[in-house]
């Protein structure tokens, strides 16, 4: 059973998150605030309380934008406190995702907030809270990878991209964005990884921050020293150390 605190500006939102919390068993008891410094001073009074305290607060599930003290500004004042509550992102945006997880955020939830998206949310929280009092690491499941595909999450629901869809990677932290021609999906894989796994798959690196399927280059452009390649409809800059093997590589290309 968790302590949470919702933390939203809009109303409307905060409503929602504390019926469909108030609403899951796990819960048992739920409390709001309008803003980061609002919630802030409640996690201190938690803090102050201890882990098994009358007012105690186990997980927040917090907003990210909002006025003043946004919802990356607390997460990280709240990462340096000795036993902080855990965390769920809920917001909006997706561009944050990367933040987030460095910040050690159990999840990111995107708005509008689905009943079973929140739900996953919620056992999440509850296995790493269980672990944290055993003194133990919560089990991670072990699936074997696919290699024709990888899993990435949106909107709470698990997808499988097909490999050979995906036209570049671009570097985002210890993280990478694949980009097909559908739209983009963030996942939690080092560029470098992703190089290493999909080289015999025909990508390449071209940049420090780009890996390009070469089935999906359909320019190389050479401008008075630069190059790029057009891929997807996007033009990417080729770096120096990169070229040579590229333009190796396309030459060989069927």
């Amino acid at each position: 059973m968790l302590r949470a605190l919702a933390v939203d500006d809009e109303r409307p939102s905060l409503e929602e998150l504390l019926y469909l919390l108030t609403a899951d068993p796990r819960i048992a008891a739920v409390e709001g605030a309008g803003d980061a410094t609002e919630a802030l001073r409640r996690i201190n009074r938690a803090l102050e309380s201890g882990p098994d305290g009358p007012e105690a607060i186990d997980v927040v599930f917090l907003d990210i934008q909002m006025p003043g003290l946004d919802g990356l500004d607390l997460a990280r004042l709240l990462t340096g406190f000795a036993r902080p509550p855990l965390v769920v992102f809920v917001t909006a945006h997706e561009d944050f995702a990367v933040q987030a997880f460095d910040l050690k955020a159990v999840d990111y939830v995107l708005k509008p907030v689905r009943k079973e998206r929140l739900a996953e949310a919620v056992r999440r929280a509850v296995e790493l809270r269980a672990a944290g009092r055993r003194g133990a690491a919560p089990r991670i499941p072990v699936h074997e990878p696919d290699p024709d595909h990888i899993s990435v999450e949106l909107g709470g629901v698990t997808r499988f991209v097909a490999v050979d869809d995906i036209t570049h990677v671009e570097a985002q932290g210890d993280y990478a964005r694949l980009h097909t021609e559908r739209g983009s999906h963030l996942v939690r894989i080092p560029l470098s990884t992703l190089e290493e796994r999909w080289r015999a798959r025909g990508f390449v690196r071209i940049h420090r921050r780009h890996l390009v399927a070469l089935r999906h280059i359909g320019e190389l452009r050479l401008d008075t020293g630069t190059v790029s390649v057009l891929v997807g409809g996007e033009e990417l800059q080729v770096s120096r150390r990169h070229a040579r093997e590229l333009r190796d590589l396309l030459m060989r290309r069927p």
